[in-house]
């Protein structure tokens, strides 16, 4: 099975890395524009083959659409990153052009490929796909959730003190610092609610400091991340090559799905070899209702900047 990344930056090496370790796809494609540039990166990441122990061919291209023909899956990273200071939604000038020409030229030579967008701001970039491309809905997604939800996890682990595997949360909402929603009420620690061991004040600091996970690193490294984000494509991309019917929370179209229509939002879903099959709505209380609208409005006003 062959993987297309888009964008051979921090962001598409980490994903092309962590794909070709998992060993489940044949190859993967690393396109950039910038000349040499995904092929050194595609050498060098086959140089850790016999190292890390992973057969899976990785190829770079300067801007030939042509080598990516016939991907089962292609992952747009492509576009400005984010700087100190900076909101993911005023990069929507620059990436809108770069996510549309890159997605067109993607299904030219994979009609029936299944699109990841991580290129911000997210939500409104899956969105844009969804207007500009002639795909089912189920073949779109947008990666933030499950980036977001393994910040979750982090900060309910370091709450806890415990291991992350221990725990288990969800973030829904939109892909921004003030429009995540991460669900504390529902948030486990082996099946028992994380409110059994963490007070009210702890759990409300917990999702503040998961809203602004992304700046919290960019304010650190001066750029966006880029390990996490990778791990986060890599476990969608495995989840449609290997049909594992995985639930994770991304970015999908809504067409009434929690009393939404029209944009795309981070809500949980059934990823397997079609892409988004199945769209899982929870019973969220008043306030999570509340929360997830007013998110949803936001996504909608930045939406409303492409036109």
């Amino acid at each position: 099975m062959k993987v297309t990344v888009v964008g051979a930056g921090a962001v598409g090496a980490s994903c092309a890395e962590y794909i070709a370790i998992k060993n489940f796809a044949s190859e993967v494609v690393l396109l950039d524009i910038k000349e040499g540039f995904a092929e050194g990166k595609a050498m060098d990441l086959m140089q850790t083959a016999t190292l890390n122990g992973f057969d899976t061919k990785i190829t770079g291209t300067t801007g030939d659409y042509s080598k990516t023909a016939d991907s089962q899956v292609a992952v747009i990273t492509s576009g400005v990153p984010r700087k100190p200071g900076m909101t993911r939604e005023e990069l929507i000038g620059i990436n809108a052009g770069i996510v549309k020409d890159v997605a067109s030229e993607l299904i030219k030579h994979s009609p029936d490929v299944t699109l990841i967008v991580v290129s911000n701001p997210m939500d409104t970039m899956t969105y844009l796909a969804h207007q500009v491309l002639d795909l089912p809905q189920n073949k779109i997604i947008g990666m933030g959730g499950a980036l977001d939800s393994a910040r979750f996890k982090y900060r309910l682990s370091e709450a806890l003190e415990c291991p992350s595997s221990d725990v288990d949360g969800m973030v829904i909402g939109g892909h921004s610092d003030t429009g995540m929603l991460p669900l504390t009420r529902l948030a486990t620690r082996n099946s028992v609610r994380v409110s059994e061991f963490l007070s009210e004040e702890r759990l409300q600091k917990v999702s503040e400091d998961t809203k602004v996970g992304g700046a919290t690193l960019t304010k650190l490294l001066g750029t966006s991340a880029w390990y996490a984000p990778g791990a986060a494509v890599s476990g969608l991309v495995q989840s449609i090559i290997c049909d594992q019917k995985k639930m994770f929370p991304c970015s999908t179209f809504l067409n009434g799905e929690y009393g939404l229509n029209d944009l795309c939002i981070g809500v949980p879903v059934i990823i397997g070899k079609n892409g988004i099959e199945k769209i899982v709505e929870l019973d969220l209380d008043y306030s999570e209702k509340a929360k997830l609208k007013e998110s949803a409005e936001a996504v909608k006003k930045t939406n409303g900047l492409l036109e």
